[in-house]
């Protein structure tokens, strides 16, 4: 990928526009019965349309073989490098629900959670408890308080919440709690320096006192916490690309991401077509959008093959709302994989196309993981996405004499 110090010198300022639609966890695998994966179970007119006017390919968000987080995922696709732009989960989490925090203070995100009586995750989400039992349980929570630490929790939605440690010598380097999967039990949070020693003491506490806390809950009767950071020191979209950049997204963690990479929050509303609605209405005033669909992942880690296909469909169905405004770059790809028959984020390519005027189409006629790996792009990193759009938006200037 090109050095963000040549894209500055290179990124124009141009009329067009580019949106990035990121269908969250879209990639699937074959369904046992059918032999067929989500997006080709799918009846999806208007991304078959779309594709038949595209250069398609399958993306790699990190690399072959690994499987991505959603942070480093969407970092990949906005051309930043995911092994050095880290960025921990928990801040982002923390951004998106508009939180002002102070350089020093660590953030993580947490999960409620569902164990048994021997202490074993049986649902790392507690049945997507309500974001009103939410909003209870972290009131219960606040009231733990550790010797050496501020803290707070903060709920964020359905079983998702963020951690805060505020205080002195406090240090970001610990391990997971969350092995992010079913059947195991909860790690301990270890130091990944002496430095930290104090603060996976205080974290570990924590744990302990809110599984006390939590132990009569039928369903959120543990916490699972990952993503420990601060706020990251990272150069800017606009910066990088002369862009004026906007992200219209639902789920908090997206909307922090996007604030961290210098893009302007839009009303979002809960679904597909009131994201579009304000897109409508804000076109005129940035010249880059991504718009972020949760659905095709949240489906896809619970599991429910059909239900991630009605996702699919669902999208396909605002689509026209989308092409009525001809963008002159349109992406449409995801930051990973969510198999239905895996339940998780898996290491599987991502399909990816982009229509623009000037790109070279290829002879793609389906939107799927098969279809698009015949496409004109192959298999590529998905650091190569952004001066790829770029180019197709004539904001690029040439390289060298």
């Amino acid at each position: 990928m090109i050095e963000f110090e040549h894209m500055k010198k290179i990124s124009r300022t141009s009329p067009s526009k580019i949106v990035f639609l990121i269908l969250d966890g879209v990639g699937g695998l074959p369904h046992p019965e059918t032999a067929k994966t989500e997006l080709e179970s799918a009846r999806k007119p208007n991304l078959n349309r779309i594709a038949r006017d595209s250069l398609c390919g399958l993306i790699d968000p990190i690399s072959p073989g690994i499987t991505p987080g959603s942070a480093p995922g969407h970092l990949a696709i906005f051309g930043y490098d995911p092994i050095k732009y880290s960025i921990g989960r928990g801040i982002v989490e923390a951004l998106g629900i508009d939180l002002e925090l102070k350089p020093d203070d660590i953030a993580a995100r947490g999960n409620f959670c569902t164990v048994d009586d021997r202490g074993i995750i049986t649902d790392r989400r507690a049945g997507r408890l309500s974001t009103d039992e939410n909003v209870q349980l972290c009131r219960l929570l606040n009231d733990i308080a550790i010797d050496g630490a501020e803290i707070s929790v903060l709920p964020v939605k359905e079983h998702r919440f963020v951690l805060i440690l505020r205080g002195e010598a406090l240090s970001p380097e610990l391990t997971d709690s969350d092995p992010q999967q079913a059947g195991l039990v909860p790690k301990k949070v270890e130091p990944l320096s002496p430095q930290a020693q104090r603060t996976a003491e205080i974290v570990n506490n924590f744990i302990s006192q809110a599984s006390i806390q939590l132990q009569n809950e039928p369903s959120a009767n543990m916490v699972l916490l990952r993503g420990f950071s601060r706020y990251p020191d990272i150069p800017s979209i606009p910066e990088i690309y002369k862009l004026r950049a906007a992200a219209i997204a639902t789920y908090p963690m997206y909307r922090g991401l996007a604030k961290v990479v210098g893009m302007q929050m839009l009303p979002s509303g809960e679904s597909i077509t009131e994201q579009l609605n304000s897109l409508h209405h804000y076109y005129a005033d940035y010249d880059f959008f991504f718009i972020h669909f949760k659905n095709t992942d949240a489906r896809g880690e619970d599991g429910n093959f059909r239900a991630k296909v009605q996702a699919i469909e669902e999208l396909d169905d605002a689509l026209p709302s989308l092409l009525s405004l001809d963008p002159e770059v349109l992406v449409i790809t995801g930051d990973h994989s969510t198999p239905a028959t895996l339940a998780m984020h898996s290491w599987h390519p991502v399909p990816f196309m982009l229509r623009s005027k000037w790109c070279r189409s290829d002879n793609v006629t389906e939107f799927s993981e098969q279809a698009c790996l015949a496409g004109g792009m192959g298999r590529f990193p998905a650091t190569e996405i952004m001066p790829l759009a770029m180019a197709n938006a004539l904001k690029l200037n040439k390289f060298g004499a």
